[in-house]
């Protein structure tokens, strides 16, 4: 039972000192009757952080709860605030935060508790609690994406047969939204729902407050974009060295694929427990990572190039005079074998038989293996040929133009669908 002000020596209010007849902290109002009817309003005074790699978020929040209890009615039109340690003789609301991980009230400097009795009974109960609540996020628009968190008010014990919930006033029973200045992100819009919770021992109202947080992308333009895309730039100006100036060009190439790297491995850093999603941020800085390393590619290609035509324009040594000398040999055996059968043609008539098993010509024609050997490398010294970049300073002209425009095209694309899609 509530005390007796006049027991503790208190001044006496009129009619205030009979509430406690009868009264039974352990039993709802209406016990056995209609439900209690529980409006609720908060104020959100921060959202300190909000952390994608443990997906939750961190809000402090004023908690206020209405209800009215027929055994506290007294006359007058006054109200009165309760000593806040008083909540424990008073029968209050079983609420808590659904998928709250963690939750204090606060205590300084004494507890943040609030207890308003008014004549007709309504009891106004206001809290100041800290929680952190999950938050379930799709990174795979990050840093352009827009997140959906929300705050749960639950009955735990009491179903919707003992008591409901709604909001006070609506949306506007949420205030403080508007006020928030977060670091990454900004309030984009929220709106309040009321809601049951199907549980297997019964059905429990729910307030829910649902808000949307839009990321702030500007940081990561300063911080991750502007640096891949001049890194990606700064590799072209290898395509405007020439193609003898080796030092200079590997030089460029190793060191913007290096920084490439080193962007990488900060970007993921920074989001250690969540690279199983394949983020944004992460898709562009592999299309970054490509160019520049294709421009490093390309500088292999046009060198090696380059090189093999200096190289053929020396002498020809080693496997390329064998193979003008098997033509020859093959020159020298038709020729050969064309003379033989004219000249039977033309001693035919003195009834001379010549036949062709007396003349050996084994030493002057190939082999039957050799002709195979050498049309096969015949072969393949034209296939080779089509793969061969007759110039090579022109590797380094086209690639001036068509690295830029497909850079180009590839971001058109790329914020195109992340933005719209």
């Amino acid at each position: 039972q509530l005390p007796s002000p006049r027991g503790r020596g208190a001044t006496s209010l009129a009619g205030f000192e009979n509430l406690t007849t009868g009264y039974n902290k352990y039993l709802r109002p209406y016990f056995g009757g209609k439900p209690v009817q529980i409006a609720m309003s908060l104020d959100v005074a921060s959202i300190s952080s909000i952390s994608e790699s443990d997906m939750d978020y961190t809000a402090t929040i004023c908690l206020r709860q209405h209800w009215t209890d027929p055994r506290l009615v007294f006359h007058g039109n006054q109200s009165f605030t309760l000593d806040a340690r008083l909540v424990e003789l008073l029968w209050v609301p079983d609420t808590y935060i659904v998928e709250s991980k963690r939750s204090f009230l606060h205590e300084v400097t004494v507890g943040n508790r609030l207890i308003r009795l008014f004549s007709n009974g309504t009891i106004l109960y206001a809290l100041r609690i800290t929680t952190t609540v999950a938050c379930n996020m799709d990174l795979s628009k990050y840093p352009m994406d827009t997140q959906t968190c929300r705050l749960q008010l639950e009955s735990w014990g009491y179903d919707e047969n003992d008591v409901t919930f709604t909001w006070l006033r609506g949306n506007d029973s949420v205030r403080g939204m508007e006020k928030l200045r977060l670091s990454q992100y900004t309030v984009e819009r929220y709106y309040t729902l009321v809601s049951k919770s199907q549980q297997e021992t019964g059905s429990y109202p729910r307030l829910i407050l649902q808000f949307e947080l839009r990321r702030n992308v500007l940081y990561f333009i300063l911080e991750t974009y502007v640096p891949s895309t001049l890194l990606v730039m700064l590799s072209w100006v290898s395509f405007w060295i020439t193609l003898d100036s080796v030092p200079a060009r590997t030089c460029i190439g190793v060191t913007t694929v290096l920084s490439m790297t080193t962007l990488m491995i900060g970007s993921r850093s920074s989001l250690s427990k969540t690279n199983c999603f394949i983020k944004a941020i992460d898709v562009y800085l592999g299309i970054c990572f490509s160019f520049v390393f294709g421009a490093l590619v390309e500088y292999a290609v046009a060198h090696y190039s380059s090189s093999q035509k200096c190289a053929a324009k020396e002498p020809p040594e080693g496997p390329a005079s064998e193979l003008a000398k098997e033509m020859e040999e093959v020159n020298i055996t038709n020729i050969l074998n064309s003379s033989i059968a004219s000249y039977k043609r033309k001693i035919s008539f003195t009834s001379i038989e010549i036949s062709s098993d007396n003349i050996n010509c084994s030493d002057l024609t190939m082999k039957t293996h050799e002709k195979i050997k050498f049309v096969l490398r015949n072969k393949m010294h034209r296939i080779i040929s089509y793969f061969t970049i007759q110039n090579p300073s022109n590797v380094d002209h086209y690639s001036k133009l068509l690295f830029p425009l497909f850079f180009m095209l590839v971001n058109v694309l790329y914020w195109a669908y992340y933005l719209y899609f």
